[in-house]
């Protein structure tokens, strides 16, 4: 199947929406909570601490490539999988609705389907790891 320049436009949207999302989730765990805070949250979670570092490296980094467009596949790929678990350790015991007390699992379930459809489309127009056939 052949990318049409609205497929292209889409995976646009969707890399630069994510990407930015991602930005400010990342920066919500350096700037408002701190590493201390984050840290500790992730160990309220039952995971080793040091793993807050991972997680934001991993945010900062994939929502950087996102929005260039650099291994959008890939790194799509691997924030719906961040995002899972987000949803599962993070958000399954307070139900479905993000509403509820802690948010629930419903919108990191939500964007992680978003970042697989992502890993699907790739990076679509302007991005800078797209390769592109001329058809002449």
């Amino acid at each position: 199947m052949q990318n049409t320049p609205n497929t292209d436009y889409a995976a646009l949207l969707l890399r630069l929406a994510s990407g930015v999302a991602f930005l400010a989730h990342a920066g919500l765990k350096v700037f408002a909570f701190g590493f201390e805070g984050t840290v500790g949250y992730f160990q309220s979670l039952g995971l080793p601490g040091p793993f807050a570092y991972v997680i934001i490296l991993l945010e900062v980094v994939g929502a950087t490539a996102l929005i260039l467009g650099v291994q959008t596949r890939i790194v799509a790929a691997v924030l719906g999988l961040e995002l899972l678990g987000v949803a599962w350790v993070g958000h399954g015991a307070n139900g479905w609705m993000f509403a509820n007390e802690g948010g629930g699992w419903e919108y990191p379930v939500y964007w992680a389907v978003s970042m697989f459809a992502l890993a699907l489309l790739g990076g679509g127009a302007f991005a800078l790891g797209q390769r592109r056939s001329v058809v002449v």
